[in-house]
Protein backbone atom coordinates (compact mmCIF):
# COMPACT_ATOMS: atom_id res chain seq x y z
CA UNK A 1 0.00 0.00 0.00
CA UNK A 2 2.38 2.29 0.85
CA UNK A 3 4.62 1.28 -2.37
CA UNK A 4 1.40 2.57 -4.01
CA UNK A 5 1.07 5.54 -2.84
CA UNK A 6 4.63 7.01 -3.23
CA UNK A 7 4.24 5.71 -6.87
CA UNK A 8 0.96 7.64 -7.50
CA UNK A 9 2.74 10.83 -5.39
CA UNK A 10 5.47 10.66 -8.28
CA UNK A 11 3.18 10.24 -10.78
CA UNK A 12 1.14 13.11 -9.81
CA UNK A 13 4.42 15.08 -9.39
CA UNK A 14 5.52 14.55 -12.92
CA UNK A 15 2.45 15.60 -14.37
CA UNK A 16 2.27 18.65 -12.64
CA UNK A 17 5.83 19.19 -13.68
CA UNK A 18 4.59 18.02 -17.38
CA UNK A 19 1.68 20.21 -16.91
CA UNK A 20 4.21 23.29 -15.82
CA UNK A 21 6.22 22.77 -18.80
CA UNK A 22 3.12 22.46 -21.71
CA UNK A 23 1.44 25.69 -20.11
CA UNK A 24 5.41 27.51 -20.37
CA UNK A 25 5.52 26.73 -23.58
CA UNK A 26 2.15 27.73 -24.62
CA UNK A 27 2.94 30.87 -22.97
CA UNK A 28 5.89 31.62 -25.16
CA UNK A 29 4.63 30.53 -28.01
CA UNK A 30 1.51 32.99 -27.74
CA UNK A 31 4.90 35.47 -26.49
CA UNK A 32 6.06 34.93 -29.94
CA UNK A 33 2.72 34.96 -31.58
CA UNK A 34 2.41 38.38 -29.96
CA UNK A 35 5.35 39.86 -31.09
CA UNK A 36 5.15 38.41 -34.73
CA UNK A 37 1.70 39.92 -35.13
CA UNK A 38 0.67 43.75 -35.68
CA UNK A 39 -3.06 45.12 -34.75
CA UNK A 40 -5.45 42.99 -36.83
CA UNK A 41 -3.75 39.41 -36.65
CA UNK A 42 -1.73 39.81 -39.82
CA UNK A 43 1.15 37.91 -38.90
CA UNK A 44 5.24 39.13 -39.74
CA UNK A 45 7.32 37.31 -41.07
CA UNK A 46 11.19 38.19 -40.04
CA UNK A 47 13.20 37.53 -43.69
CA UNK A 48 10.20 40.27 -45.31
CA UNK A 49 10.38 42.65 -42.61
CA UNK A 50 14.40 42.41 -42.80
CA UNK A 51 14.05 42.57 -46.96
CA UNK A 52 11.48 45.27 -46.24
CA UNK A 53 13.31 47.47 -44.10
CA UNK A 54 16.55 47.04 -46.16
CA UNK A 55 14.80 48.29 -49.54
CA UNK A 56 13.39 50.98 -47.98
CA UNK A 57 16.72 52.20 -46.24
CA UNK A 58 18.34 51.78 -49.16
CA UNK A 59 15.70 53.57 -50.67
CA UNK A 60 15.97 56.63 -48.46
CA UNK A 61 19.70 57.06 -49.06
CA UNK A 62 19.79 56.82 -53.12
CA UNK A 63 16.90 59.41 -52.90
CA UNK A 64 18.41 62.14 -50.97
CA UNK A 65 21.44 61.96 -53.00
CA UNK A 66 19.85 62.30 -56.07
CA UNK A 67 18.69 66.11 -55.98
CA UNK A 68 22.98 66.56 -54.93
CA UNK A 69 23.82 64.50 -58.02
CA UNK A 70 21.90 66.56 -60.34
CA UNK A 71 22.61 69.98 -59.25
CA UNK A 72 26.26 69.32 -58.93
CA UNK A 73 26.18 67.79 -62.67
CA UNK A 74 25.41 71.36 -63.75
CA UNK A 75 28.69 73.58 -65.31
CA UNK A 76 27.50 77.24 -64.74
CA UNK A 77 24.04 76.73 -64.15
CA UNK A 78 23.17 74.73 -67.24
CA UNK A 79 23.57 71.06 -67.97
CA UNK A 80 26.38 70.06 -70.36
CA UNK A 81 24.98 66.28 -71.07
CA UNK A 82 22.29 65.91 -73.09
CA UNK A 83 18.98 64.69 -70.32
CA UNK A 84 17.40 62.80 -72.59
CA UNK A 85 20.95 60.48 -72.84
CA UNK A 86 21.19 60.68 -69.51
CA UNK A 87 16.98 58.94 -68.92
CA UNK A 88 18.15 56.56 -71.94
CA UNK A 89 21.03 54.94 -69.62
CA UNK A 90 19.19 54.99 -66.42
CA UNK A 91 16.49 53.27 -68.02
CA UNK A 92 18.98 50.58 -69.92
CA UNK A 93 21.18 50.09 -66.84
CA UNK A 94 17.72 48.87 -64.68
CA UNK A 95 16.93 46.87 -67.79
CA UNK A 96 20.38 45.20 -67.69
CA UNK A 97 20.30 44.68 -64.13
CA UNK A 98 16.99 42.99 -64.20
CA UNK A 99 18.25 40.45 -66.91
CA UNK A 100 21.11 40.44 -64.67
CA UNK A 101 19.46 39.19 -61.63
CA UNK A 102 16.95 37.07 -63.47
CA UNK A 103 19.84 34.76 -65.19
CA UNK A 104 21.35 34.04 -61.49
CA UNK A 105 17.61 32.81 -60.94
CA UNK A 106 17.41 30.99 -63.96
CA UNK A 107 20.79 29.32 -63.56
CA UNK A 108 19.80 28.26 -59.58
CA UNK A 109 16.17 27.61 -60.11
CA UNK A 110 15.54 27.24 -63.65
CA UNK A 111 13.03 28.59 -66.02
CA UNK A 112 10.00 28.49 -64.95
CA UNK A 113 6.21 30.47 -65.60
CA UNK A 114 6.90 32.85 -63.25
CA UNK A 115 10.14 33.87 -64.30
CA UNK A 116 10.30 33.37 -67.89
CA UNK A 117 10.42 36.84 -70.20
CA UNK A 118 8.27 34.88 -72.52
CA UNK A 119 4.24 36.14 -71.93
CA UNK A 120 1.39 37.43 -73.03
CA UNK A 121 0.25 40.60 -75.23
CA UNK A 122 -2.55 41.37 -72.50
CA UNK A 123 0.41 41.58 -69.89
CA UNK A 124 2.73 43.74 -71.53
CA UNK A 125 0.30 46.00 -72.72
CA UNK A 126 -0.41 48.01 -69.79
CA UNK A 127 3.22 49.07 -69.21
CA UNK A 128 3.67 51.52 -71.74
CA UNK A 129 1.31 54.00 -69.56
CA UNK A 130 3.36 53.73 -66.73
CA UNK A 131 6.28 53.98 -68.69
CA UNK A 132 5.22 57.33 -70.72
CA UNK A 133 4.63 59.15 -67.04
CA UNK A 134 7.95 58.61 -65.89
CA UNK A 135 9.83 59.48 -69.48
CA UNK A 136 7.74 63.41 -68.25
CA UNK A 137 8.24 63.04 -64.67
CA UNK A 138 12.35 62.35 -65.29
CA UNK A 139 12.84 64.76 -67.48
CA UNK A 140 10.61 67.57 -65.60
CA UNK A 141 13.28 66.41 -62.63
CA UNK A 142 15.95 68.11 -64.48
CA UNK A 143 14.27 71.30 -65.35
CA UNK A 144 12.77 72.11 -62.53
CA UNK A 145 16.43 73.20 -60.41
CA UNK A 146 16.02 76.25 -62.93
CA UNK A 147 14.06 77.28 -60.28
CA UNK A 148 14.68 75.42 -56.92
CA UNK A 149 17.61 73.99 -55.18
CA UNK A 150 18.25 70.60 -53.82
CA UNK A 151 16.56 71.14 -50.69
CA UNK A 152 13.49 73.03 -51.76
CA UNK A 153 13.07 70.00 -54.84
CA UNK A 154 12.86 67.56 -51.58
CA UNK A 155 10.43 69.70 -50.19
CA UNK A 156 8.18 70.18 -52.91
CA UNK A 157 8.45 66.46 -54.14
CA UNK A 158 6.51 65.53 -50.82
CA UNK A 159 4.00 67.11 -52.50
CA UNK A 160 3.42 63.31 -54.25
CA UNK A 161 2.07 61.65 -50.37
CA UNK A 162 -1.22 64.15 -51.65
CA UNK A 163 -1.27 62.79 -55.54
CA UNK A 164 -0.32 59.30 -54.25
CA UNK A 165 -3.24 59.35 -51.39
CA UNK A 166 -5.65 60.60 -53.04
CA UNK A 167 -5.00 58.46 -56.11
CA UNK A 168 -4.77 55.36 -53.87
CA UNK A 169 -8.56 55.95 -52.98
CA UNK A 170 -9.84 56.56 -56.66
CA UNK A 171 -7.82 53.88 -58.11
CA UNK A 172 -7.61 51.24 -55.39
CA UNK A 173 -10.49 52.05 -53.74
CA UNK A 174 -8.10 52.25 -50.43
CA UNK A 175 -10.24 54.02 -47.43
CA UNK A 176 -8.25 57.09 -46.30
CA UNK A 177 -9.09 58.20 -42.57
CA UNK A 178 -9.88 61.97 -41.29
CA UNK A 179 -6.10 61.80 -40.08
CA UNK A 180 -4.85 61.53 -43.40
CA UNK A 181 -7.14 64.08 -45.09
CA UNK A 182 -5.80 66.55 -42.04
CA UNK A 183 -2.10 65.21 -42.77
CA UNK A 184 -2.54 66.43 -46.51
CA UNK A 185 -3.33 69.51 -45.19
CA UNK A 186 -1.00 69.92 -42.93
CA UNK A 187 1.80 69.07 -45.88
CA UNK A 188 0.75 71.57 -47.72
CA UNK A 189 1.22 74.55 -45.22
CA UNK A 190 4.63 72.64 -44.65
CA UNK A 191 5.85 73.26 -48.09
CA UNK A 192 4.39 76.42 -48.40
CA UNK A 193 6.06 77.70 -44.85
CA UNK A 194 9.48 76.12 -45.94
CA UNK A 195 9.65 78.00 -49.19
CA UNK A 196 9.00 81.34 -47.38
CA UNK A 197 11.54 83.83 -47.93
CA UNK A 198 12.35 86.71 -45.66
CA UNK A 199 15.45 88.08 -47.63
CA UNK A 200 13.30 89.38 -51.26
CA UNK A 201 10.60 91.52 -52.09
CA UNK A 202 8.72 87.90 -53.67
CA UNK A 203 6.97 85.86 -50.53
CA UNK A 204 8.40 82.25 -51.74
CA UNK A 205 11.46 81.05 -52.73
CA UNK A 206 10.27 79.19 -55.80
CA UNK A 207 8.50 80.93 -58.36
CA UNK A 208 5.47 80.38 -59.73
CA UNK A 209 6.87 78.09 -62.57
CA UNK A 210 8.41 75.76 -60.35
CA UNK A 211 5.30 75.34 -58.38
CA UNK A 212 3.51 74.70 -61.21
CA UNK A 213 6.19 71.90 -62.34
CA UNK A 214 6.28 70.56 -59.13
CA UNK A 215 2.52 70.12 -58.95
CA UNK A 216 3.02 68.08 -62.53
CA UNK A 217 5.44 66.09 -60.85
CA UNK A 218 3.29 65.16 -57.90
CA UNK A 219 1.03 64.06 -59.91
CA UNK A 220 3.08 62.53 -61.97
CA UNK A 221 4.66 60.32 -60.04
CA UNK A 222 1.74 59.60 -57.89
CA UNK A 223 -0.60 58.07 -60.75
CA UNK A 224 3.15 56.39 -62.50
CA UNK A 225 3.39 54.54 -59.02
CA UNK A 226 -0.03 53.31 -57.96
CA UNK A 227 -0.59 52.39 -61.58
CA UNK A 228 3.03 50.47 -61.18
CA UNK A 229 1.74 48.88 -58.08
CA UNK A 230 -1.42 47.84 -59.05
CA UNK A 231 0.18 46.18 -62.60
CA UNK A 232 3.28 44.70 -60.35
CA UNK A 233 0.82 43.29 -57.38
CA UNK A 234 -1.67 41.77 -59.99
CA UNK A 235 0.03 38.88 -60.37
CA UNK A 236 2.04 38.48 -57.00
CA UNK A 237 4.22 35.48 -58.14
CA UNK A 238 5.22 36.81 -61.15
CA UNK A 239 9.41 37.17 -60.66
CA UNK A 240 9.45 41.27 -59.91
CA UNK A 241 12.51 41.07 -62.21
CA UNK A 242 10.45 39.73 -64.84
CA UNK A 243 7.62 42.41 -64.78
CA UNK A 244 10.81 45.60 -64.35
CA UNK A 245 12.02 44.08 -67.46
CA UNK A 246 9.29 45.16 -69.44
CA UNK A 247 8.82 48.62 -67.98
CA UNK A 248 12.20 49.32 -68.70
CA UNK A 249 12.12 48.30 -71.92
CA UNK A 250 9.24 50.89 -72.62
CA UNK A 251 11.25 53.32 -70.84
CA UNK A 252 14.06 52.80 -73.23
CA UNK A 253 11.80 52.96 -76.76
CA UNK A 254 10.12 56.40 -74.93
CA UNK A 255 13.47 57.80 -73.95
CA UNK A 256 14.76 57.20 -77.70
CA UNK A 257 11.57 58.91 -79.18
CA UNK A 258 12.97 62.06 -76.71
CA UNK A 259 16.13 61.66 -77.95
CA UNK A 260 15.20 61.63 -81.60
CA UNK A 261 12.27 64.59 -80.88
CA UNK A 262 14.62 67.14 -78.75
CA UNK A 263 18.17 66.18 -78.91
CA UNK A 264 18.75 64.71 -82.32
CA UNK A 265 21.47 67.34 -83.79
CA UNK A 266 23.16 68.04 -80.39
CA UNK A 267 23.85 63.43 -80.50
CA UNK A 268 25.06 63.47 -83.92
CA UNK A 269 27.42 66.64 -84.26
CA UNK A 270 28.93 66.32 -80.40
CA UNK A 271 27.83 62.38 -79.55
CA UNK A 272 26.08 60.52 -77.12
CA UNK A 273 28.25 61.16 -74.35
CA UNK A 274 29.13 64.86 -74.65
CA UNK A 275 29.57 66.86 -71.38
CA UNK A 276 29.36 63.43 -69.53
CA UNK A 277 31.47 63.63 -66.16
CA UNK A 278 31.99 60.96 -62.92
CA UNK A 279 29.33 63.07 -61.31
CA UNK A 280 26.97 62.17 -64.10
CA UNK A 281 27.59 58.07 -64.13
CA UNK A 282 27.41 58.64 -60.42
CA UNK A 283 24.07 60.17 -61.21
CA UNK A 284 22.89 57.28 -63.55
CA UNK A 285 24.07 54.98 -61.55
CA UNK A 286 21.98 56.28 -58.67
CA UNK A 287 18.76 56.91 -60.89
CA UNK A 288 18.96 53.10 -61.72
CA UNK A 289 19.44 51.68 -58.35
CA UNK A 290 16.57 54.14 -57.23
CA UNK A 291 14.26 52.98 -59.92
CA UNK A 292 15.17 48.70 -58.82
CA UNK A 293 15.00 49.92 -54.94
CA UNK A 294 11.37 51.94 -55.73
CA UNK A 295 10.00 48.48 -57.48
CA UNK A 296 11.36 46.24 -54.83
CA UNK A 297 9.47 48.97 -52.18
CA UNK A 298 5.83 47.96 -54.54
CA UNK A 299 6.78 44.44 -54.70
CA UNK A 300 7.33 43.55 -51.07
CA UNK A 301 5.81 46.63 -49.38
CA UNK A 302 3.30 49.30 -50.56
CA UNK A 303 3.51 52.90 -52.23
CA UNK A 304 3.58 54.63 -49.35
CA UNK A 305 6.77 53.48 -47.67
CA UNK A 306 8.39 54.84 -51.25
CA UNK A 307 6.91 58.50 -49.79
CA UNK A 308 7.95 58.10 -46.75
CA UNK A 309 11.46 57.33 -47.50
CA UNK A 310 11.81 60.41 -50.14
CA UNK A 311 10.55 62.76 -46.97
CA UNK A 312 12.98 61.35 -44.69
CA UNK A 313 15.28 62.24 -47.73
CA UNK A 314 14.26 65.57 -47.86
CA UNK A 315 15.99 65.94 -43.98
CA UNK A 316 19.35 64.24 -44.84
CA UNK A 317 19.40 66.70 -48.66
CA UNK A 318 19.05 69.68 -46.29
CA UNK A 319 21.99 68.96 -44.09
CA UNK A 320 24.26 67.76 -46.97
CA UNK A 321 23.43 70.75 -48.82
CA UNK A 322 24.49 73.14 -45.94
CA UNK A 323 28.15 71.63 -46.31
CA UNK A 324 27.97 71.20 -49.69
CA UNK A 325 26.11 74.28 -52.00
CA UNK A 326 26.38 76.45 -49.05
CA UNK A 327 22.20 76.32 -48.36
CA UNK A 328 21.20 79.00 -45.68
CA UNK A 329 19.03 76.42 -43.32
CA UNK A 330 16.73 79.90 -42.53
CA UNK A 331 13.80 78.99 -39.76
CA UNK A 332 11.15 78.99 -42.46
CA UNK A 333 12.97 76.13 -44.13
CA UNK A 334 13.53 74.35 -40.51
CA UNK A 335 9.95 74.92 -39.04
CA UNK A 336 8.23 73.87 -42.81
CA UNK A 337 10.32 71.04 -42.36
CA UNK A 338 8.85 70.06 -38.76
CA UNK A 339 5.54 70.69 -40.03
CA UNK A 340 5.92 68.47 -43.23
CA UNK A 341 7.43 65.32 -40.94
CA UNK A 342 4.69 65.79 -38.91
CA UNK A 343 2.27 65.43 -41.89
CA UNK A 344 4.17 62.55 -42.55
CA UNK A 345 3.83 61.14 -39.37
CA UNK A 346 0.11 61.49 -38.62
CA UNK A 347 -0.31 60.15 -42.68
CA UNK A 348 1.28 57.22 -41.28
CA UNK A 349 -0.48 56.93 -38.08
CA UNK A 350 -3.64 57.30 -40.09
CA UNK A 351 -3.02 54.21 -42.16
CA UNK A 352 -2.49 52.20 -39.59
CA UNK A 353 -5.87 52.86 -37.95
Amino acid sequence: MEYRKLKHQEEDEEAAVGGDAIESLRGKAHSLNTVATLGGGTAVDPSKWKRKSIVTLALTVLTSSQAILIVWSKRAGKYEYSVTTANFMVETLKCALSVAALSRIWRNEGVTEDNRLSTTVDEVIVYPIPAALYLVKNLLQYYIFAYVDAPGYQILKNLNIISTGVLYRIILKKKLSEIQWAAFILLCVGCTTAQLNSNSDHVLQTPFQGWVMAIVMALLSGFAGVYTEAIIKKRPSRNINVQNFWLYVFGMVFNAIAILVQDFDAVMNKGFFHGYSIITVLMILNHALSGIAVSMVMKYADNIVKVYSTSVAMLLTAVVSVFLFGFNLSLAFFLGSVVVSVAVYLHSAGKLR
